[in-house]
């Protein structure tokens, strides 16, 4: 059973995706949040396997309380809820160890699908977004800074990480990476497994994010 803990301040938009989960057999709401400062208690409490976070909230906002969660030492996945497209407080959460978002309008099936797949590791998130959501800071000092950070970081992996970490910044899964690099998926697995150790990242979003900081046009 998927245990998960729905953080919105909306009391209706929790009971809508109360009702979505309930027919789902393998995943159950464990506890509810009406603001990121409730959470930490609660996910020490009920330890949810998955959080549902809403990245807007008049208290704590939902890229508080992602941080706040992430860096637990027995962290569960967070999917952050949001109605726009191109809210840069997403970009912020996905930096933050999120594994990855969803509209707050995301058909049932597919917001269980969702939590199924962060749940088995694997990241919701589509790269023409994130890329999206990236091309918002490009050109700013900011933007630059990171650009150049990024390529320095990707320069300590060995040059097959570095084609793995390129292939899960485009969005592709073990099995497709395996197919386009002519190895073995198990050998696709060490790759990410050492990436995520040498880089001391959290995630395949935030390889991800490293490999759109250094790759995107203008930087």
């Amino acid at each position: 059973m998927i245990g998960v803990l729905l953080v919105d301040d909306d009391p209706m938009v929790r009971a809508g995706l109360r009702l979505m989960l309930g027919g789902a057999p393998d995943v159950a709401v464990v506890a509810e949040a009406a603001d990121g400062a409730e959470v930490p208690a609660l996910v020490a409490s009920h330890r949810p396997d998955v959080v549902l976070m809403d990245i807007r909230m008049p208290g704590v906002d939902g890229l508080t309380a992602t941080r706040a969660v992430r860096a637990r030492p027995d962290a569960p996945e967070v999917l952050v809820l949001t109605t726009f497209h191109a809210d840069a407080h997403v970009l912020g959460a996905l930096r933050a160890g999120a594994a990855g978002f969803l509209l707050k309008d995301t058909r049932p099936d597919d917001l269980i699908t969702a939590i199924r797949a962060v749940h088995a590791g694997d990241p919701v998130l589509s790269p023409a977004v994130m890329r999206g959501l990236i091309h918002q800071v490009t050109g700013t000092p900011e933007r630059r800074d990171r650009a150049a950070a990024a390529r320095a970081r990707l320069g300590l992996l060995a040059d097959r990480e570095r084609e793995v970490a390129h292939a899960v910044g485009r969005g592709l899964s073990n099995t497709e990476i395996s197919r386009e690099l002519h190895i073995a998926v198990s050998t696709v697995k060490t790759h990410v497994s050492q990436i995520l150790t040498r880089l001391d990242l959290v995630n395949r979003v935030q390889i991800a994010l490293l490999v759109a900081d250094a790759d995107l046009p203008g930087s």
